[in-house]
């Protein structure tokens, strides 16, 4: 049970307020043109690219702290270091390309590549991957505990806390909140790693009450369940979110090290985060819940006032990824749905056709909210299910070596994704079997990989007998 006073109400209030105000701030200058709508100019600075590139990576901030109360530190293990390895890759072989390419989305680079059905099932795909619902629910979820008002009732407001101002604004107010938020985020967590610290003591009192398996990398999982996390990880490479800033910077050395100086901010903010986590096994040991972990902990351990700007940092983390998402998602509409498949439509309209695609978006995310039963659940399933017909696309388009011909791409995201969702729908009438290891992701990238290289070697085959 957890309860509020009025200095930790007013607290939050706060920090809505101050998100709403920056938000409509940053919007109060705007142009009708794509580019600055849509990218905020194409001259997004360092600063504000590291700031939005962290502030977004956490959105699942409960669900982080679940994972660790769980089983300890393989959290990080699995969704914090696997992440900074692609990251890199991602920074070093594709921030400059993609920011050269000065496209707007993924399908745009794709129908550019491979055609126009490429590109609208490409549309598709990212359209479920970057889905805000999760995010308005958890955002909703915490309105509740806090406010004590119906799910419903939580639902629109969080929605209308994520994404008011974009309506004005656009990206340049998407940018300008995260930036808020990321310090937000960051002096939550620290502070109540420190009051954590300072309440219960550091490492030996982790180690000397926490199960065993909790400090271990391996957390007693199995190699399957690591690498299958690992293989979600590559997911980076068509990170939508990823395109997005890089197409924003303001050139591709930008883009490039905001994502490397990103890294090491997501190193120090998984370490806060895991920490938490951690403390939260070890003084709260039997946690029905453990979605609830990080709540429970701050309840138990924070003082007035110092509970309230923890409460604002899971918002923080939470909102700045909503509102990222909700934008994706209105892109994603805009330029990739309405714009492609409206027979008049015109450039010059992609910012009133991506205000349709917010409130559309909006409204599938209340309704998605409303029935989602599990956010992990969600991302795992999605995960599994989407990215293994959109990374070899994704790649291939970029360095012409590994291009294949647009039929075979077709095919290829065809047949993954089709091909992943079939094996996880019959997967469970295998569970006395070996077969049952396999996981649906697994499956999906041995078909996406096996045609897309089949149609190189092909392709490389008749290459030769037009020179013989």
């Amino acid at each position: 049970m957890v309860s509020f006073n009025f200095l930790d109400i007013t607290i939050i209030i706060l920090f809505f307020v101050s998100v709403l105000s920056i938000g409509f701030w940053a919007g109060r200058k705007y142009s009708d043109e794509a580019g600055d709508y849509l990218l905020s100019g194409r001259k997004v600075g360092l600063g504000l690219f590291v700031l939005t590139t962290v502030s977004t990576w956490y959105g699942g901030i409960l669900g982080v702290g679940e994972f660790t109360y769980r089983y300890g530190i393989v959290s990080w293990f699995t969704q914090g270091f696997p992440y900074y390895i692609f990251a890199l890759l991602f920074a070093i072989f594709f921030a400059k390309k993609i920011r050269e390419a000065s496209l707007f989305t993924i399908p745009d680079k794709l129908t550019a590549t491979y055609g126009k059905t490429a590109g609208l099932i490409s549309a598709v795909l990212v359209f479920i991957l970057v889905s805000p619902a999760p995010y308005i629910l958890m955002t909703a979820n915490l309105v509740s505990l806090i406010f004590n008002i119906n799910i419903i009732y939580s639902l629109v407001i969080s929605l209308f806390l994520s994404m008011l101002y974009l309506f004005r604004g656009g990206y340049k107010a998407d940018l300008y909140t995260d930036a808020l938020q990321f310090f937000v985020m960051f002096a939550g967590f620290i502070l109540i790693v420190i009051f954590c610290f300072n309440s219960t003591g550091g490492y030996d009192f982790l180690s000397e009450t926490l199960p065993p398996d909790h400090l271990k990398l391996t957390g007693g999982t199995s190699i399957t369940f690591i690498i299958i996390w690992f293989l979600i990880a590559m997911w980076t490479f068509a990170d939508p979110g990823f395109h997005q800033r890089c197409y924003a910077a303001k050139n591709g050395n930008v883009a490039m090290k905001g994502i490397i100086i990103s890294v090491f901010f997501w190193l120090l903010f998984d370490f806060l985060t895991t920490s938490t986590g951690l403390y939260a096994k070890a003084i709260i040991p039997g946690i029905q819940a453990p979605a609830s972990a990080y709540p429970l902990l701050a309840e138990k351990i924070l003082p007035a006032g110092i509970k309230g700007i923890f409460y604002a940092a899971m918002f923080a983390t939470i909102m700045s990824t909503a509102n990222s998402f909700l934008f994706l998602s209105a892109t994603t509409i805009g330029r990739d749905f309405i714009f492609r498949l409206k027979k008049d439509a015109k450039e010059t309209k992609l910012k009133s056709y991506t205000v349709g695609g917010l409130a559309l978006s909006g409204i599938i995310a209340l309704i998605l909210a409303y029935a989602i039963p599990s956010v992990i659940e969600i991302w795992y399933t999605v995960g599994s299910l989407c990215i293994p017909a959109i990374i070899l696309p994704v790649i291939s388009s970029y360095y012409p070596a590994i291009k294949v011909n647009r039929k075979i791409i077709i095919t290829e995201m065809i047949v993954a994704v089709t091909i992943s969702t079939a094996w996880y729908l019959i997967r469970k009438s295998f569970v006395d079997s070996e077969i049952y290891i396999l996981e649906p992701m697994l499956v999906g990238l041995f078909f996406a990989a096996l045609i897309h290289f089949s149609g190189l070697l092909v392709g490389k085959v008749f290459s030769l007998q037009e020179i013989e």
